[in-house]
């Protein structure tokens, strides 16, 4: 354990549609503590670079873009409305950067070396000092190996394609099970198989399978978790 930090790191890691980003606002909630939403860093830099119509394999485009993200003022995040939001070139950007498109290049561009290494710093500067939960794929691998706390958050690929589709239809557009059942098999590959930063569990992870759990009922499993470790700093 750091024992600089007065209160500990908490990573959760896992594949997408896993829940992570309603369990890290309402677990960051439950603490008292500052969430980072990693993702929304990944998908700023999708959608910048998609602004400018840099393709998503232009490593060193890309890559640019991140480095110039990173820099001290460019961008800020904020939370409101139950959702991270995003101040970026004079625009706030919030359901811009949840896109199915957005996501797709998210995950095309969070494979690229150049963008891993621009947004690493950010997000160890977001969180060094403690009091903070922080979601993404490489938290509690890479980004953070020495948190306090870390957990794997998943579910089954039937239950998080689900739970995309009921959001892609919240938004007013169309989608069918099969192909978001496709789309998100896809990502796991992608997720699981680059050679950049691929997705894992950290072998100190706690597990936590939500297919058949309630939102609340993964913040309790998390809390008190995050509770014994408070007690024993």
């Amino acid at each position: 354990m750091n024992s600089s930090r007065l209160k500990p790191v908490v990573a959760i890691d896992g594949p997408a549609g896993a829940g992570k980003s309603t369990v890290t606002r309402l677990l960051a909630q439950r603490l008292g503590y500052t969430r980072v939403d990693t993702g929304a860093l990944y998908r700023s830099v999708a959608w910048l670079s998609w602004q400018r119509g840099i393709a998503p394999t232009d490593a060193e485009a890309v890559g640019a873009v991140a480095s110039e993200l990173s820099r001290p003022g460019a961008l800020e995040l904020r939370e409101a409305d139950d959702q991270t939001w995003v101040l970026l070139e004079g625009r706030e950007l919030g359901p811009e950067l949840r896109t199915q498109e957005i996501g797709s290049l998210a995950s095309l561009v969070s494979q690229l070396q150049s963008v891993r290494e621009g947004l690493l710093e950010m997000q160890r500067m977001l969180g060094r000092n403690g009091g903070v939960v922080l979601e993404g794929r490489d938290i509690g691998t890479v980004v953070f190996p020495d948190a306090e706390v870390k957990f794997f958050l998943t579910a089954s690929v039937e239950v998080r394609a689900e739970r995309r589709l009921d959001e892609i239809l919240s938004r007013g557009k169309s989608a069918e099970l099969g192909e978001v059942i496709h789309e998100v098999k896809e990502r796991d590959r992608r997720d699981s198989e680059r050679p950049v930063a691929p997705l894992r569990r950290a072998e100190d992870a706690v597990v936590i399978d939500s297919s058949r759990l309630s939102i609340e009922q993964v913040i309790e499993k998390m809390a008190a978790i995050v509770k014994s470790v408070e007690k024993s700093k």
